[in-house]
């Protein structure tokens, strides 16, 4: 294969005198830091600065400079950017990139937190392309039991990482913002940013494949082998010669099956319990995973290749225990948990306070879990469950105590307890604090800062009963010297005293208004938290016996839509207008997150609420009823359901349609979805012939809607209509056209300015690319992408490059003021509307078609073949079948060939020039004269039948005295079914045999 040999003798000349400077020079200077390049020059010199111990640059920093060289775009002679090129040097660098690594051992503790999610994506698929993963075949489809041991190992790799990746990206990260001289930065990171969830989202979409191919390696009982330098280096030197030396049981290093087992159990347990917080059984199956890991840990001696968090693996097991209810009484490490989170699960809770005063001798328990265990009871208190507030107050004072033993600071909770205490409450913290401190096991340091704590809780309290409550106790006589005791006696008389001077006292700034602003705080949480109708009409009444406030306001996330603020805020009762506002505002986030169930709750008590006293709300809560109806119908259906929607559904879309009340406020949205739905049901005779001409004259989309369904309801027909076709043309031109204004610039010469934002349509455009994506009706879309295509060519005027699809003939062939037409927001509008309709269905050949042309156009030809290979495989059942000419026509092929000469593919455009009716031979015989091929060259010999060709191969190998690729092409065209003496089905059928070959050849290649 001929390739372009890189020199960088010239370039390392400059940098080497000046390294011979840096290092001559008197002045002192810090070692100079290796360059990328170096590696490439000398292959020995990765492993030796790998094994150095400060490495400048480090591993992690060499795989992102190794890759980020690699994947540097291109630009042509035409200065076109092109993708990156497929030469030596790239391979090297990436090959360089698995050395380190290889050299890492593949751990991804370290990648993960050296690499970010884009750049460990691109590593570990260059790691499942080197380790010859089948292309084109999903993971979970593969036997990893027949694939090669490095094979497989790549595979479980890269699915590790992925299900890892998913649990990291649960996680809360605090956003760094840029400074000032990081701003010229933010694209960069923007861009970052959006590669990232796209990566994520294409990772979440294939998570319980990755899970299905980390169970399937549970169930292998054999050592396993990942690359390591070496058998890279083999990689790199003999392609043929590596796949036998790593398929081979000793090369490679060796993975124990238990040591495997271990590292994918643990992995699948954080991925089923991350999963847990939507699906309560997948705890189960956590803690499974999580038990096995534990199992295998213990039975590994020396676990050289487990990379795991053993304290977060013990927090893991705990939580499933806690939340699966499953304790083993066995394991002494976790008993405490275990036995608290029995007792409350059992509801005793006074069992829990005794064993948290206990706690306060052993402190077994770290303070977060004791933490952890109040926020859960306060919730519960919060939730409405009856006794728990006194038990709430005991365990804050545990923790206080536990919290002052260690001087630690008092929390904000145990103070408040303080403002207004009981005898009973202060009885219970010196019964506490007594028992917290053995006389026999406590130091001098915890008997110190248990004196401060008696000397602190006394400068607390108010009342001068309770004060001589904490004085007398055996404790405080005990701990506090006879000086400090009657120093803070005074201190107590003094602020008596203090205080009685005022003939009228004044209250405490902690008294009860803050007592009942945290009661209000408390109901606003429950309120924000609830979506149960009868429970918030239950805390707004008591909130507003509490306080005479607005109580919608609460949050600012609850938006009622604009159409309808005023009229709601003008209900004059103030619990009507917040239960109104807050049932509509909570019913319509409800529906954005598809939770249709509770949505009709809130909305039906809505509409209960507004029947009794408004006729108007109670029409909006009916069309609001309705939208709801509308998307829980299509959500359906848009996950595959072809269930009808009900009769009385659809009777009511219609009713909407003809309703004409003046004076109701309306919001566009809802004729907009109820148009869409329509057109997706095909309910084209009603939108076509009963509509009321008031509302088409009135709504923009039921007009939009209207002539759509006229359009397709006459395509199938033998004669197609013009007429509908020309009314609909003239809507969508109007959308993308801008006005125009004429102006006299100071030459005297008249320009044209165009307004991009004063659109002379029915609506925005902006409005309609919305609309479209409401519509999945495959013969609507197709009818649009044809409307825009042809408005794309004429706008453009550029045949040479005209973008084709589907039923382009009954469309006008020009404009009469093509000067008003927005270029770009047409170009925009087919791009964007391809790209949706290729998400609905991705296998459809026209759109396929139309997208390979708008990436064609635009010089984009490395995805333009992608999408033309695509379309074929598609009609052809992944090319077992000849392709259909009305897919693959001469226009297309031929576009196809211009790809790849593009991409000095040439062989392959040899190849291609025989598909043609006639044979182009002049553009083979070209293409086979290029020596800079970046194809496999010779390899594709065998998919040509045409003997013209070959025999030009053979001719110009010998011209260059290129021995055995003339031998290649010799013995292709002795093969007997190229006889030109053969009858013609023979020939045929060899030259069909070699399409099918060559196109799942190529394939394989570009998918």
């Amino acid at each position: 294969m001929a390739k372009r040999r890189m020199n960088y003798q010239g370039r390392m000349s400059a940098e080497a005198a000046d390294r011979v400077a840096a290092v001559t020079s008197s002045r002192p200077s810090t070692p100079l830091q290796t360059s990328w390049f170096e590696f490439l020059l000398d292959p020995a010199l990765l492993e030796k600065h790998l094994q150095m111990c400060n490495a400048d640059p480090t591993a992690v920093q060499l795989i992102v400079q190794f890759l980020e060289q690699a994947s540097k775009p291109s630009v042509n002679e035409q200065n076109q950017v092109q993708p990156p090129a497929d030469n030596r040097r790239n391979r090297t660098l990436k090959l360089l990139a698995l050395k380190v690594a290889a050299y890492m051992k593949w751990d991804l503790d370290v990648l993960e937190k050296g690499l970010t999610i884009p750049v460990l994506n691109m590593l570990l698929n260059e790691l499942l392309c080197v380790s010859k993963v089948p292309p084109g075949v999903k993971h979970v489809d593969l036997d990893l039991s027949t694939l090669p041991p490095t094979t497989a190992m790549a595979v479980l790799i890269y699915n590790r990482w992925a299900i890892r990746t998913i649990v990291l990206s649960s996680f809360p990260e605090k956003q760094t913002k840029p400074g000032p001289h990081q701003m010229n930065m933010l694209n960069v990171v923007q861009q970052e940013k959006e590669m990232t969830e796209n990566i994520l989202s294409v990772l979440k979409e294939q998570a319980s494949d990755s899970i299905s191919v980390l169970a399937g390696a549970l169930r292998l009982k054999k050592d396993f082998y990942v690359h390591t330098m070496r058998t890279l280096d083999l990689l790199a030197a003999d392609a043929a010669a590596a796949n036998g030396e790593t398929e081979s049981s000793t090369a490679g290093l060796r993975i124990s099956a238990d040591e495997l087992h271990c590292q994918v159990h643990y992995d699948l347990g954080a991925i089923f319990f991350q999963q847990g917080c939507t699906d309560q059984p997948a705890f189960e199956k956590a803690r499974d995973h999580f038990r096995q890991t534990k199992e295998l840990l213990k039975k590994l001696d020396s676990a050289i290749h487990v990379h795991l968090d053993e304290k977060r693996l013990a927090g893991y097991w705990n939580a499933c225990k806690a939340l699966t209810g499953d304790c083993d009484s066995c394991d002494s490490q976790t008993t405490h948990y275990d036995q608290i989170n029995m007792m409350i699960s059992a509801r005793s809770y006074q069992a829990v306070v005794e064993a948290f005063v206990k706690d306060n001798v052993g402190r077994s328990l770290p303070k977060h879990f004791r933490c952890s265990v109040l926020r859960e009871l306060l919730h519960k208190a919060q939730q409405g469950e009856a006794g728990l507030d006194e038990v709430c107050h005991k365990l804050c004072v545990c923790n206080a105590v536990r919290d002052a033993l260690e001087g630690e600071v008092l929390g904000l909770r145990f103070q408040q307890l303080l403002l207004k205490p009981s005898k009973r409450l202060v009885d219970f913290i010196l019964e506490v604090s007594t028992r917290s401190l053995e006389k026999e096991r406590s130091s001098e340091t915890s008997r110190r800062n248990m004196a401060t704590f008696m000397r602190t809780l006394c400068e607390s309290l108010e009342d001068r009963s309770l004060v001589f409550v904490v004085s007398s106790h055996k404790l405080f006589t005990e701990l506090l010297k006879e000086e400090e005791r009657k120093l803070l006696v005074e201190q107590m008389r003094k602020r008596s005293a203090t205080v009685n001077l005022s003939a009228k006292p004044l209250p405490s700034f902690y008294d009860i208004p803050a007592s009942a602003s945290v009661s209000v705080g408390q109901l606003e949480q429950q309120l924000i938290l609830s979506l149960d109708p009868r429970r918030i009409r239950q805390i707004l009444t008591e909130l507003h016996g509490a306080a005479d406030r607005r109580f919608w306001r609460v949050n600012s996330k609850w938006e009622v839509p604009a159409d309808y603020r005023s009229v709601v805020l003008a209900i004059k009762d103030n619990l009507t207008k917040d239960l109104v506002y807050i049932f509509m505002a909570k019913g319509l986030h409800c529906i954005s997150i598809k939770d249709f169930l509770h949505a009709r709750q809130l909305f039906s008590a809505c509409l209960e609420l507004v029947t009794e006293f408004s006729p108007r709300l109670r029409q909006v809560m009916l069309n609001e009823m309705l939208l709801l109806e509308v998307r829980a119908h299509e959500t359906v259906a848009a996950e595959g359901s072809k269930e009808r929607p009900p009769p009385d559904l659809v009777s009511r879309v219609r009713g909407y349609l003809e309703m004409r009340i003046h004076d109701l406020p309306l919001r566009q949205v809802v004729g907009e979805e109820c148009v869409a739905f329509m057109l997706n049901w095909r309910e084209n005779d009603y939108l076509t012939l009963q509509v009321p001409s008031t509302a088409v004259m009135n709504n923009p989309y039921i007009k939009l809607g209207q002539l759509l369904a006229s359009t397709c309801k006459e395509l199938p027909g033998p004669k197609e209509s013009r007429r509908t076709a020309k009314e609909l043309w003239d809507v969508v031109v109007q959308i993308c056209s801008v006005s125009i204004q004429h102006k006299r610039s100071n030459d005297g010469r008249v320009g044209l300015i165009k307004h991009r934002e004063s659109s002379m349509g029915i609506l925005h455009r902006s409005k309609l690319m919305t609309f479209v994506t409401k519509i999945r009706e495959p013969l609507v879309l197709t009818t649009l992408i044809s409307l825009f295509v042809r408005l794309h060519s004429i706008v453009r005027d550029d045949i040479v490059n005209e973008v084709t699809a589907e039923h382009l003939s009954i469309w006008p062939s020009s404009l009469p003021n093509i000067q008003a037409v927005d270029v770009e927001a047409v170009a925009v509008t087919v791009k964007e509307l391809v790209t949706y309709a290729l998400t609905l269905n991705p296998n459809n050949q026209s759109w396929l078609i139309t997208q390979a042309d708008i990436y064609f156009a635009t010089n984009q030809y490395s995805a333009a073949l992608n999408l033309y290979l695509q379309a074929g495989a598609v009609a052809s059942d992944f090319f077992t079948k000849a392709v259909p000419p009305d897919v693959y026509s001469d226009q297309v092929l031929k576009r196809m060939i211009k790809c790849c000469s593009m991409m000095n593919c040439h062989t392959q455009v040899a190849v291609l020039c025989q598909f043609l009716r006639e044979v182009d031979y002049m553009t083979a015989f070209k293409a086979l004269q290029e020596q800079n091929s970046h194809d496999a060259m010779d390899s594709f010999y065998d998919y040509i039948w045409d003997v013209t060709i070959l025999e030009y191969l053979t001719h110009i190998h010998h011209k260059r005295g290129e021995a055995e690729k003339r031998q290649i092409a010799i013995k292709a065209i002795g093969q007997t079914e190229l006889n030109t003496s053969n009858p013609e089905e023979v020939l045929q059928l060899a030259a069909q045999k070699r399409k099918k070959r060559f196109l799942q050849a190529m394939a394989k290649l570009y998918f």
